[in-house]
């Protein structure tokens, strides 16, 4: 099974990097942009029976390594 993790600051939680994305996209003729947020994909193969054993295994990484749940939500796709 294929595996993606989205990974995003949760909302209030400041974006350094967007903020610096936002403020070259204004410096480069964009000054309609506003609100960028960056985030992170993270791909991988993984081997499960079923797309429901996949899923909580990729959750249960997520919990421990592939996102800072305290400040970090994710979403997952399993196909």
């Amino acid at each position: 099974m294929r595996a993606k993790v989205h990974v995003f600051l949760k909302p209030g939680v400041l974006d350094v990097q967007g903020k610096a994305v936002e403020n070259a996209l204004h410096g480069l003729g964009w000054p309609q942009v506003e609100g960028v947020r960056v985030g992170k994909t993270i791909e991988f193969d993984l081997k499960a029976e079923s797309a429901a054993e996949a899923e909580a295994e990729v959750k249960q990484m997520c919990e421990k390594l592939l996102a800072n749940t305290v400040i970090e939500s994710y979403r997952i796709e399993v196909a």
